[in-house]
């Protein structure tokens, strides 16, 4: 199978520690990216809290796929950023974006005349104030007319927090899931079944969840280190992915949860798992320890799934991955990333060629 190349078009000094970039979905704003940080104050007084130590700063930037070029256009300080999403929502309203950080809250944010603006936020649970929120996902309910929305988080403490979110009425938590042992890494809606959630955890557990009861559905213990990733793919039905510090992609069938349907190796620890927006037949991996690496799912041509591309131009733990879906410009079709690195607090924007792959 021939290989994707990759043309590093822009490269960012993020200044803090990168670890989250997520471009907007939103129809009219597609060329938008969001970059989250994360750092640890090391001159601080040895005897202030970590919690305040922990400090992170939102980067909002604008790309054009016909200059190439990547302008960062608003920055706000913040807590320490673990995770972000912006709302896949269709309608004419402003862009929405949650971010989860080491306070253990949530923020929500609309991007508005290029700036973010925050609108509403909660804390996950005032008793601790060593919780940190690590992952979210969200979802909108009945968005034609009710305009309700729900967020999934996860913590430090191994809980699930279920989030309503009514523009009229701000964030609300409706309920806990006591979850894992240790800590909740990710965390993750089903997209075919309203009524199911998943979470993954340091404990190597994988669980799923029933709304309606807040009964455990299934435990899985086929990873062999924490599971730190999930994907309900949108565009395939019963299809779930899990990511892992043991390496490997794994994709389930959620009818039959007992073992994989398929494994492979990536290198690493898997951090991230973004389907592409356009097929859905290929996944961006961030792999910790390895790269950012792009497999081809199988299909009627392909039996197993097969890494097609491996970008390696970060030099620290790749964290931050996701598509560009603004490829209007192009009449070749090739797609845009942007991955995100760690201790290089490193920001980039790459080609990706090879278009008669999608």
């Amino acid at each position: 199978m021939q290989k994707l190349n990759f043309i590093t078009l822009n490269s960012v000094d993020t200044e803090y520690s990168a670890d989250s970039v997520e471009w907007c979905p939103h129809p009219h704003f597609q060329s938008y990216l969001a970059c989250g940080t994360y750092q640890l104050e090391e001159n601080a007084d040895a005897n202030e809290a970590t919690r305040t130590r922990r400090k992170g700063r939102i980067y909002l930037y604008r790309f054009c796929s016909t200059t190439k070029q990547l302008q960062e256009i608003y920055r706000m300080e913040t807590a320490a950023i673990l995770d972000m999403k912006w709302l896949h929502n269709q309608s004419e309203d402003n862009p929405l974006l949650a971010a989860v950080n080491s306070f253990g809250q949530v923020e929500l944010y609309e991007m508005k005349d290029d700036i973010l603006r925050m609108i509403s936020n909660l804390e996950l649970n005032p008793i601790y104030d060593d919780i940190l929120a690590l992952s979210l996902d969200w979802r909108c309910l009945g968005c034609s007319t009710s305009q309700q929305f729900q967020i999934l988080i996860s913590d430090s403490k191994g809980g699930l927090n279920l989030i309503d979110y009514k523009p009229e009425l701000g964030l609300k938590k409706v309920d806990t899931f006591s979850a894992h042992g240790f800590e909740a890494w990710t965390c993750a809606f089903d997209k075919w079944d309203i009524n199911r959630i998943y979470s993954g955890g340091d404990d190597i557990l994988l669980q799923a969840y029933d709304l309606r009861s807040s009964c455990r559905i299934f435990t899985n213990k086929s990873h062999n280190a924490g599971v730190t990733s999930l994907l309900s793919h949108s565009m395939r039905e019963h299809l779930l992915l899990t990511g892992s510090y043991d390496e490997h992609l794994r994709i389930f069938d959620t009818r039959s949860m007992k073992a994989p349907l398929e494994q492979l190796n990536l290198g690493g620890g898997i951090w991230r798992l973004k389907a592409d927006p356009f097929q859905g037949d290929r996944i961006l991996a961030a792999c910790m320890y390895h790269n950012f690496s792009i497999v081809q799912l199988a299909n009627e041509e392909l039996i197993v799934p097969t890494i097609v591309g491996e970008y390696f131009a970060h030099k620290s733990i790749c964290y931050g991955a996701d598509w560009c879906r603004n490829i209007k410009c192009n009449e070749n079709q090739d797609f845009y990333i942007a991955t995100c690195s760690f201790y290089d607090h490193k920001l980039n924007v790459a080609h990706v060629k090879d278009a008669q792959l999608f």
